[in-house]
C-alpha cells in the first residue's frame, strides 16, 4: 500500500510490520529483515524509535536495507525517534527527514515540523497521540498521508474517528505485540542494573523483548525497555476480532525476538480469510513471551484478556 492510497473501504487490509523496538545485536537485525524480505508484509519501518545510543546498525546500513527491502516490493517507512532529548538527535532527525528517498513516520512534533517544511507526505505515529477528527485534519494540512491510531483507543473509537478522516488520510491500526506505553527521560533498564543512563553499558542488548516486571504476586504486569515502557501481554487484535480484521487500512506488528515468521503467516492468513481469528490467535498464544491481551480494544483495560463481542453472542 502506497502513502498515495486513501482510506477506503476494501475488506484485506495491508499487513505493516513495525520498527524493532528493541537493542538488537547487528548480524540479528540483518538477519531478520532478510526474513522479512521474503515475508507477506507490504509495509516496512525501519529505524531506531526508543534510544539514540542503540547503534547495532548505522545510517548507511539502514539505508542499504532500506534499498534490499524496496528490490523486495516492500514500502519502505523510516521512524524517528518518538522523545528527543539531545540537540545531537535533533540534527540527526533532520538529516533523516531531509532524505527524500523514503517516507518517514513522525512519532514527534518536531519531525512533523520539518516535514511540513520541506512539504514532505509522512505517517503520522501513535506517539503523535491524534485522537480527534480536528487534530488529525490538522496534520493532514501539513503532510499527514496515514494515521496510526493510539494504543489505547478503542474499536468504537477508531470506528468514530475513521469516519470523519479526510480521504487523502490512510488508518492504521496496531495489530500485534507488546504495547508502547510511555516514554521517559529517564532509563529504567539502566536503573534496574544500577547504572547511570550515560553509563548504561547497553545493557537493554541482555534482554531481546525487554526486561520483564512482575507484580508482588509473581503476575507478569511490564516491560523495561531503555527509556520506554512496554506491556508484558503481547496484544493480538485476532483475539478480540475473531470474525476478521476491522475496516483498517493498515494492520501493523510489532516485532518480537523469536517466532516472527509464523505470526505474519497467521495475519496474512485471517486477512485472506483462510482461517479464523479465534483458531489462529490460540495457535499463536504459546509464541507470546507472556500471553496475550485485548482489553483496549474492547473499551477494557489494556492488560484484559476480554471474550469477544463474538464469543459472547
Amino acid at each position: 500500500m502506497n502513502m498515495s492510497d486513501t482510506h477506503s473501504p476494501a475488506s484485506m487490509p495491508g499487513l505493516a510490520l513495525g520498527p524493532v523496538l528493541y537493542h538488537w545485536p547487528r548480524e540479528v537485525v540483518l538477519d531478520f529483515y532478510a526474513m522479512v524480505a521474503d515475508s507477506p508484509a507490504e509495509i516496512v519501518y525501519l529505524g531506531e524509535t526508543v534510544c539514540a545510543k542503540r547503534r547495532s546498525l548505522r545510517r548507511d546500513d539502514w539505508l542499504a536495507l532500506a534499498r534490499e527491502l524496496a528490490a523486495a516490493g516492500k514500502e519502505v517507512v523510516f521512524s524517528s525517534l518518538a522523545l528527543i532529548e539531545a540537540d545531537s538527535e535533533l540534527r540527526s532527525l533532520r538529516r533523516l527527514c531531509e532524505d527524500d528517498a523514503f517516507t518517514i513516520e513522525a512519532n514527534d512534533m518536531a519531525a512533523v515540523s520539518i516535514l511540513e517544511e520541506r512539504g514532505r507526505p509522512f505517517v503520522a505515529g501513535a506517539t503523535l497521540n491524534l485522537y480527534h477528527p480536528r487534530s488529525i485534519a490538522v496534520l493532514a494540512r501539513a503532510g499527514m498521508r496515514r494515521w496510526v491510531m493510539p494504543l489505547e483507543l478503542s474499536r468504537r473509537a477508531f470506528a468514530d474517528i475513521r469516519a470523519a478522516l479526510p480521504e487523502t488520510v490512510a488508518s492504521e491500526v496496531f495489530a500485534f505485540g507488546r504495547l508502547p506505553l510511555a516514554y521517559s527521560a529517564r532509563c529504567f533498564t539502566a536503573r534496574a542494573h544500577d547504572l547511570p543512563k550515560d553509563d548504561c553499558q547497553l545493557r537493554c542488548l541482555d534482554d531481546p523483548d525487554g526486561l520483564l516486571l512482575k507484580t508482588r504476586e509473581g503476575d507478569d504486569f511490564l516491560v523495561l525497555n531503555g527509556i520506554q515502557t512496554q506491556s508484558a501481554h503481547s496484544f493480538n487484535l485476532m483475539a478480540a476480532e475473531v470474525a476478521g480484521p476491522p475496516p483498517a487500512d493498515v494492520l501493523r506488528l510489532s516485532p518480537q525476538s523469536r517466532h516472527m515468521p509464523a505470526i505474519l503467516a497467521a495475519f496474512d492468513d485471517w486477512r485472506h480469510g483462510r482461517a479464523g481469528g479465534g483458531e489462529l490467535a490460540a495457535r499463536l498464544e504459546d509464541l507470546l513471551p507472556s500471553g496475550s491481551c485485548n482489553g483496549y480494544w474492547l473499551g477494557g483495560a489494556g492488560m484484559q484478556r476480554l471474550p469477544t463481542p463474538a464469543a459472547q453472542a
